[in-house]
């Protein structure tokens, strides 16, 4: 019977075990990578106008320039902003608005497209994205006197689109989208009536002719 028991086991073969892989060896620190460029802020864009064209608009005044606190947050008009495209905030004009930006002191040019609202800073006219400021000796100073000329809008400047009110601000986005709700049955047709984060990090609602 021993000598059963010991065949027995002798004829038993183990399955082997997987062996685990060795631990990889720690890897260095990536270095951060800068942002690549973005094709919905149009970086690339090539800002063009009919030749001849004149414009249909003008006014003067003090232009400024924002950038690196506001790259890549969505600007007021839906895309994300892009400090290194020639883009503009402005207060009043109908987004989407091509104006060509004059410095008074220097006479360099660019056209760029309006594409964010402000500037908030009381006598100021025009936030110039970093890109334009440059283009338009407005990075070092700071500020300059400039001329700015509509050379196209998207609709038609004496008809409507070049005003917004706020109607209200909050810390929260439920209680701007119930308000803008309820402007959107309160107002009447051919209005239009958006919930938007301003640059300051607030909800509002708003309305504007259209």
């Amino acid at each position: 019977m021993g000598s059963t028991l010991l065949s027995g086991c002798g004829g038993h073969k183990h399955t082997p075990l997987p062996v685990p892989p060795p631990p990889s060896l720690p890897r260095e620190k990536e270095k951060p990578v800068a942002t690549p460029p973005s094709a919905e802020t149009g970086e690339n864009e090539k800002i063009e106008i009919p030749a001849g064209a004149k414009p249909i608009f003008e006014e003067t005044g003090i232009a400024s320039w924002y950038g690196a606190p506001y790259h890549n947050l969505r600007g007021s008009n839906g895309e994300v902003y892009n400090m290194h495209a020639m883009t503009a905030a402005h207060l009043t004009l109908p987004l989407g608005s091509i104006v060509r930006v004059t410095n008074l002191k220097t006479g360099h040019s660019a056209l760029v497209r309006i594409t964010d609202r402000g500037p908030f800073v009381v006598g100021r006219m025009i936030d110039l994205s970093l890109a334009a400021a440059k283009a338009l000796d407005v990075y070092l100073p700071g500020i300059a006197k400039v001329r700015l000329e509509v050379m196209q809008a998207p609709v038609p400047l004496d008809t409507g689109g070049r005003w917004a009110v706020q109607i209200g601000s909050f810390s929260g986005q439920k209680a701007a989208a119930q308000l803008a709700e309820h402007l959107q049955k309160a107002l009447p047709d051919g209005q239009s009536h958006e919930v938007f984060e301003s640059r300051g990090g607030l909800v509002g609602a708003g309305a504007s002719a259209g």
